[in-house]
This record gives C-alpha cells, sequence and structure tokens, in this order.
C-alpha cells in the first residue's frame, strides 16, 4: 500500500485552487480494496489536519476535526 499522507498531497497539488478531495480519491489510490484501505486514509488525514496541511469541510462547511463526511482542501484555499 502506497503512504496516504503522501497520495492526498500529491492529489491536492494537482487540482486548481479551492478544489477539494474525497478521502475515498485518496484510498482508491493506494490500494485495489479501497473500502479497507479508509482507516488508514482516515488517520493519515487526522495527522496532516493536526499539521495543518490540509483543511476539511462539509457542504462548503468548515470542519475542525473529521467527523461524518468530509472533503479535503489545501488551507487558505477557502
Amino acid at each position: 500500500m502506497t503512504d496516504p499522507r503522501g497520495v492526498t498531497l500529491s492529489l491536492l497539488a494537482r487540482r486548481s485552487a479551492g478544489a477539494t478531495i474525497c478521502p475515498s480519491e485518496v484510498a482508491r489510490a493506494i490500494a485495489p480494496d479501497w473500502r479497507g484501505a479508509m482507516p488508514d486514509v482516515h488517520a493519515a488525514i487526522d495527522a496532516l489536519v493536526r499539521d495543518r496541511l490540509v483543511r476539511l469541510s462539509w457542504k462548503v462547511k468548515p470542519l475542525a476535526m473529521r467527523s461524518g463526511p468530509y472533503r479535503i482542501g489545501r488551507p487558505g484555499d477557502e
């Protein structure tokens, strides 16, 4: 399995300013069994949020932490 943290940052770097990605996109990029990869993706996202390397949102509203459905974006791209 590829590193979900690095894949998340790479996917975001390829998106336009303000664009977000779904955690399942990260999981699909790192493992054939993407559903089985979701716990690793969530853990990586939690660490990226803690390090302030990504921001979370849902339906355009910012989220302080992962809870329920969420989208991942670059900080400052609100």
